[in-house]
């Protein structure tokens, strides 16, 4: 099994980084995971979030179930924070202020699952704030903060916006998605409350893109 690209570790927490193409916890048929792999060299590690396969970057692990419940309760809390780096298609306008938001409900499409959709009637709330890094060729860097934590959403909100991000399989007409080798989306920065003594730890992982 291959190694892990591990960033921190102490006794109550790991902070992993994960390629993209690997699944973050395993599959219906594919045991291989970024948790299985922390598990093999940790075998309390516990599994608190995911990440899309396609999308790599930070991910927290718990130590023991007393650290697991810790993290979980802390993203249920939203007193945890992530950023996340992405490629979109286009020219991006930087709004007023910096900081824009996206504000469009979601639901899963069930009939094309894994896909999911945004449904004004029958989807959940979910909001994505994003500011301009810099634009490239036909393309635009942006900062992104999922504030809700729907599945697929910085990828269906981009996508609804005008702007897929570069490599999406699922959400990018092809044109767009010829335009690189893998999904543009990174997780670079994670801000959490330590399970072991509470104070908020801070991590960062540039984009390998």
């Amino acid at each position: 099994m291959d190694r892990i690209s591990l960033l921190h570790s102490d006794e109550y927490l790991l902070i992993l980084v994960k390629p993209s193409g690997l699944l973050a916890v395993p599959g219906r048929t594919e045991p291989d995971c970024l948790a299985a792999r922390a598990q093999a060299q940790f075998p309390d590690a516990l599994v608190v979030h995911r990440l899309d396969m396609a999308t790599s970057g930070l991910i927290a692990m718990g130590r023991g179930a007393e650290a697991q419940r810790s993290l979980s309760m802390a993203f249920a809390e939203r007193r945890v924070h992530k950023r996340y780096v992405a490629v979109v298609d286009g020219h991006l306008e930087a709004p007023l202020g910096g900081w824009g938001e996206i504000a469009l409900p979601l639901r899963c499409d069930w009939p094309n699952r894994p896909r999911q959709m945004v449904d004004h009637a029958l989807g959940k709330p979910s909001l994505t704030r994003w500011r301009v890094l810099a634009h490239e060729d036909g393309a635009t860097r942006v900062e992104l903060e999922p504030v809700t934590g729907r599945s697929h959403q910085l990828r269906v909100h981009l996508a609804a916006l005008g702007h897929p991000i570069l490599g999406d399989e699922l959400y990018a007409p092809p044109a767009v998605l010829a335009r690189a080798p893998r999904l543009l989306l990174h997780a670079a920065a994670l801000a959490l409350p330590h399970p072991g003594d509470g104070t908020v730890r801070r991590f960062a992982d540039p984009a390998p893109f």
